[in-house]
């Protein structure tokens, strides 16, 4: 394979040679490794350390904002500060990605980030930090995360064998299950002892290691032979090019809109989980369910890498999110601890899993030189849904379910006497609907033949070794 690699990927500096060597497990099954898998893995070992760092960063924050003003509104608006920039950002990210350098925009992108960063650290330090001015300096740090993240994507399909981009995008799931089950214990501890500044220290002292990786190495460029001059299109017409693109192939469209279905699913899950197991069980008992389902994010992504999927990807999605409804229903059933962390578990082990098999279906049918358009385009429908699941499932538990699930409620005396009632019974029930839900939603998706048939009916986008300048 190293015949086919780009001539600038055949030297690589001497004191990476220590790092390199534990890639063959991942490189491919017979334990060839690739340059280009190597390079992969070094920029993915820096991303690991930056994102623990900066999730560490938000997550101290988050605390700071909720200690200092005591109220939950605030608290929402800082999480609505990092997502709604993203996805109002995402369709113009997805035109630069396609323009310019990938490895540049990765290392912009993080550069400006950290100015961020410290610009917190300074309004912190001068006493003139304020929960409006954090999240300001929030939005314009995700609106810059959203080029990195669209720019690391789309390069992965150049820097990865089409045979490796299971287990890359499988690293990938890792690399985010590692920023969740680390991030939350270290701000905790952190606060204590370095405090807010010296985790801000921390932060950027990751990002550097990130950087150093992305500077020491070389990424592939593509030929683009079915849009070579996308500057002669207006900016508009390029910001709709990936509409246009999912719509003239109705099954990488549908399968958007299966993955806004799925993170509609787990953005309620996230939402409701807090006042449904506080209705039954302890802060620490709730603390205990987060933690465990953290660890069910890392161990699908390692069966995912490890595995692979089966030979058909949509096989792979179908087939989790059949079980991804049983356990949603499980989850609801009743007021147990050990039932909902078993299946609260059992439903973040498959997140990574779906996540998985749909990236690798898009980097294979998706022509490189446009995944930034058409990667934007999904990113901005998908992550447009958490906001709207945040927002209505906390309403529809409050002012429908609940009432009704409550000792005198409408479904006291016939749903009621299968799940219990009381005080979260309705979200309890809104859970068992969830559940539902997925499976009639998976079935029409099977029946669907653009769906089911998109590997099929598409061809590859690209060949088994990326074309690369």
């Amino acid at each position: 394979m190293l015949e086919n690699s780009p001539p600038e990927l055949k030297q690589q500096p001497k004191f990476r040679s220590s790092l390199l060597k534990w890639t063959e497990y991942f490189s491919n099954p017979e334990g060839e490794i690739t340059q280009s898998m190597s390079v992969f893995i070094l920029i993915w070992f820096g991303q690991v350390l930056s994102l623990v760092g900066s999730r560490t960063t938000a997550f101290a924050l988050s605390i700071w904002v909720y200690q200092h003003t005591n109220s939950t509104i605030q608290f929402t608006l800082l999480i609505l500060s990092t997502t709604l920039p993203t996805i109002l950002i995402s369709p113009i990210a997805g035109v630069i990605v396609d323009r310019f350098s990938r490895r540049w925009i990765m290392i912009i992108s993080d550069f400006c980030a950290g100015l961020c960063t410290l610009l917190i650290a300074w309004l912190f330090i001068s006493n003139h930090l304020e929960v409006w001015s954090l999240c300001l300096v929030s939005g314009i740090s995700s609106s810059f995360n959203a080029f990195q993240g669209l720019a690391y994507s789309s390069a992965t399909t150049l820097l990865v064998p089409k045979a490796q981009l299971g287990r890359a995008s499988s690293m990938t799931q890792i690399r985010l299950a590692i920023a969740e089950i680390l991030s939350p214990a270290l701000a905790a501890a952190l606060l204590v002892t370095v405090q807010l500044p010296g985790i801000i220290i921390i932060d950027l002292s990751t990002l550097a290691l990130a950087l150093i990786c992305l500077l020491v190495v070389k990424f592939p460029e593509i030929h683009s032979t079915e849009h070579p001059h996308p500057e002669t299109n207006s900016f508009w017409q390029q910001m709709t090019f990936g509409w246009n693109y999912l719509v003239a192939r109705p099954g990488l469209l549908a399968l958007v809109i299966f993955i806004a279905i799925t993170n509609f699913l787990i953005g309620s899950d996230e939402a409701l989980t807090t006042p449904f197991v506080l209705s039954f069980a302890s802060v620490q008992s709730l603390g205990t369910i987060y933690s465990i389902a953290a660890s069910g994010l890392l161990v699908g992504s390692v069966v995912m890498s490890i595995w692979g999927g089966l030979e058909r990807q949509m096989n792979t999605i179908f087939v989790s999110m059949a079980f991804l409804g049983i356990f949603y229903v499980l989850a609801g059933l009743t007021a147990s601890t050990i039932v909902f962390t078993i299946a609260n578990f059992s439903i973040f082990l498959i997140v990574p899993i779906v996540n998985g098999s749909i990236q690798v279906i898009y980097q294979k049918k998706v022509a490189p030189e446009v995944q930034g358009r058409v990667f934007a385009f999904r990113s901005a429908v998908v992550q447009g849904f958490l906001p709207l699941s945040y927002l209505t499932s906390g309403a529809l538990a409050d002012q429908f379910f609940e009432p009704i699930m409550a000792t005198d409620g409408a479904l006291a005396n016939s749903i009621g006497k299968i799940i219990g009632v009381g005080h979260g019974r309705g979200i309890g029930l809104m859970f068992i609907i969830m559940g539902l839900f997925s499976l009639i939603t998976t079935l029409i998706a099977y029946l669907y033949p653009r769906l089911c048939c998109v590997e099929k009916e598409l061809p590859d986008a690209i060949p088994d070794q990326p074309e690369v300048s």
